[in-house]
């Protein structure tokens, strides 16, 4: 499967410059001329592309996290995390899955990508998926501590909206799923188990 990526809305240009390079961030300057004709240095940080998965069991149950990581307060999520350097996205989208919840997927659906933050060079990659069979344990990163939360799709939609949900890029769909029947049916129709 191709994956394209998401643009930028405002792309970093072939002349900037590495000022910083850091364990997760790189930051990027570059001289822009500006309307009346003057210049100003712009910057931009720049980050390793990250998947998110939600995972469909057999039962149609949809396995969310509870998530504990250093220096962030708890939260609930979805299984997934960084895609490492060389790595392919839908590479990434299994190993997280893997890692996360000890299971595998016959089937990965793109749901949604973007570059949710215009000053940050970043795209986000969020994936279901269908046919799962668990084949591990849980292998985490020393910084996680995750418990697999099997919810319905009605709980999803309210969890989802909730304060302490992390994948704010789907939001906004679990919103209009809340407010418009027929967005919500559409929806359930996606997160069917059925492959």
């Amino acid at each position: 499967m191709e994956i394209q990526r998401p643009l930028s809305r405002q792309p970093i240009p072939d002349d900037a410059k590495c000022v910083f390079k850091g364990t997760m961030f790189d930051v990027y300057q570059w001289e822009q001329r500006l309307f009346n004709g003057s210049k100003a240095i712009f910057e931009k940080v720049k980050r390793p592309d990250t998947v998110v998965v939600f995972p469909i069991l057999p039962d149609g149950k949809i396995l969310l996290t509870e998530q504990e990581q250093p220096g962030k307060e708890p939260f609930i999520g979805a299984t997934g995390g960084r895609v490492d350097e060389g790595e392919d996205v839908m590479a990434a989208a299994k190993r997280e899955l893997l890692e996360e919840s000890g299971y595998e997927a016959e089937q990965y659906i793109l749901w949604h990508a973007e570059q949710p933050v215009s000053k940050m060079e970043w795209a986000v990659y969020v994936f279901i998926a269908k046919g799962l069979k668990k084949v591990a344990g849980l292998d985490l990163d020393g910084g996680e501590k995750i418990t697999l939360k099997p919810v319905t799709f009605d709980e999803f939609i309210d969890l989802g909206t909730q304060e302490n949900f992390s994948e704010k890029e789907i939001v906004f769909k679990l919103l209009e799923a809340k407010v418009y029947p027929e967005k919500k049916e559409e929806l359930q129709k996606l997160f069917d188990a059925i492959l």
